[in-house]
C-alpha cells in the first residue's frame, strides 16, 4: 500500500527526521490559512500516489496567502496520470543549496534491507543509476542488528556530506531506518533530501509503501489507504481478499495459487498471446470469490479471452464451477472461456459447467492454446 506524501511525513516525523512546517488542505481557502499561519514563501504540492507531479503543474510555488489559495484552486481538481487531485498539502519552502537522495528498500534478492544514497536528488533515481552508477552508494542492514552507525558514515562519506552535518545525517539515516521496520514498510524514500543554504538537512519530499500482508498489524495505516486511488477492479479484489494486478495483454487469467498464476500467464506467452492480469483466488476460494474474481477479469475492456486454470487441492473444482455460473448470470459475456479443473471434486465440477457456453480443456498447455486461439479470432 502506497502512503501519500503527508502521510509519510507524519510518520517520518515521529523519528526524528527533519521536515518542512506544513499541514494538508482540501479546499483553497484551508491552503491560504496554512500559508497564513506559516508566514513566508510556501510550496504548494498535489496529494496523489504517482510520480511527475512537478512536470505536471501538480507543485508551485506561493509568496502570499492569497497567492497560495489561487495556486490551489489550479491544483485542486486537476488530473495527474488519470488521478483527480483532492488534496494538496502546504508547506514552507526550503531555501535549496543542494538535492540529495536518500532511500530504503528491501532488496529480494539478498533479503536484506539496502541504504542508497546519491549526491544527486530531484530526479529518478534509476536516470542517476543508468548516467552515473558509481554515484550511488548503498549499504545492507543485518537484520539481526539494524543499520549501524558506521554504515551511516560510510554512505555519508560516499556522498561526501560536509563534516558539520555528519551526525546530523547520521540522525536521518537512523530515523529512515526505524520509521520503516515500526511501519513494516518495504520503501522508505526521501527525494530530494535538500541540504539547506543555512547549513542544514530538510526531507523535502517522501514516500513509502507499506506490506499489504502486515496491515493487520497496523490499523492506522488501513486506515490511512486512499480508496479513491484505486481502480474499482482493485478494490473489489481487495474486497474479497483476491491478489490482482492489471497487465496489458488480452487474456483474463483466474488461477488459485501465485506459483500456478505465475506459470499459466508464463504458458500464454509461449503460444503467442499475453495475460491482461495476475490473479490469484487463493485456497479454499468459495464461489462468490471466483464469481467477484470473474467479475473483475470481464470488466476489463482489453480481454478478449478468459483462461480458468484451478488445480483443486485445498480449492473445490465445484465451487469453483459454481462461481463460474454464478458470474456469468450476473455479468453475462460472449467472450469464449477456456476452464481447466483438475483435483478435489474435478468431475462434479465438469458436471456443473457441462451445459454452460465454456470451452473445457484438461492440461495447462492446451487451455493457453486455446485460450490464445480464442482471443486472435
Amino acid at each position: 500500500m502506497n502512503l501519500h506524501e503527508f502521510q509519510t511525513k507524519r510518520i517520518f516525523g515521529q523519528f526524528g527526521i527533519p521536515l518542512p512546517e506544513g499541514d494538508v488542505a482540501s479546499t483553497s481557502a484551508e491552503a491560504a490559512g496554512i500559508a497564513e499561519r506559516l508566514g513566508g514563501r510556501v510550496a504548494v504540492k498535489a496529494q496523489v500516489l504517482t510520480g511527475g507531479r512537478g512536470k505536471a503543474g501538480g507543485i508551485r510555488l506561493a509568496d502570499s496567502p492569497v497567492e497560495a489559495g489561487a495556486v490551489a484552486t489550479v491544483i485542486l481538481g486537476m488530473t495527474i496520470k488519470g488521478i483527480v487531485v483532492r488534496r494538496v498539502l502546504v508547506e514552507r519552502a526550503a531555501d535549496v543549496g543542494q538535492e540529495l537522495y536518500l532511500s530504503l528498500a528491501l532488496d529480494r534478492r539478498c533479503r536484506r534491507l539496502v541504504l542508497m544514497a546519491c549526491g544527486e536528488g530531484g530526479v529518478d533515481i534509476e536516470e542517476v543509476a543508468a548516467r552515473s552508477p558509481q554515484k550511488i552508494i548503498s549499504v545492507v542492514a543485518n537484520p539481526l542488528i539494524g543499520l549501524q552507525p558506521f554504515q551511516a558514515r560510510e554512505v555519508a562519506a560516499g556522498i561526501e556530506m560536509p563534516r558539520a552535518l555528519l551526525s546530523a545525517y547520521m540522525g536521518v539515516c537512523d530515523g529512515l531506518y526505524r520509521a520503516l521496520v515500526s511501519s513494516d514498510a518495504t520503501m522508505a524514500e526521501i527525494n530530494p533530501l535538500v541540504l539547506t543554504k543555512q547549513g542544514t538537512l530538510l526531507a523535502v519530499d517522501a514516500k513509502m509503501i507499506v506490506d499489504d500482508n502486515a496491515l493487520f498489524r497496523h490499523p492506522d495505516l488501513e486506515q490511512a489507504r486512499d480508496p479513491e486511488d484505486e481502480t474499482p477492479a482493485e478494490r473489489e479484489a481487495r474486497t474479497f481478499g483476491l491478489s490482482y494486478i492489471k497487465l496489458d495483454g488480452q487474456i483474463g487469467c483466474l488461477v488459485n495459487g501465485a506459483g500456478l498464476a505465475m506459470a499459466t500467464m508464463d504458458m500464454t506467452k509461449l503460444y503467442g498471446g499475453a495475460p491482461a492480469n495476475f490473479l490469484d483466488i487463493g485456497g479454499g476460494a468459495r464461489a462468490d470469490r471466483v464469481a467477484a474474481a470473474l467479475r473483475i477479469i470481464l470488466s476489463d475492456a482489453n480481454v478478449r479471452s478468459v483462461l480458468i486454470n484451478i488445480f483443486g487441492g485445498i480449492t473445490r473444482c465445484d465451487e469453483v464451477a459454481g462461481g463460474v455460473l454464478d458470474a456469468l448470470k450476473q455479468v453475462p459475456t460472449s467472450l469464449p472461456i477456456v476452464v481447466r479443473l483438475v483435483g478435489t471434486n474435478e468431475a462434479e465440477g465438469a458436471a456443473l459447467l457441462a451445459g454452460a457456453d465454456v470451452i473445457a480443456a484438461t492440461t495447462l498447455a492446451d487451455a493457453a492454446r486455446l485460450a490464445v486461439e480464442a482471443a486472435s479470432e
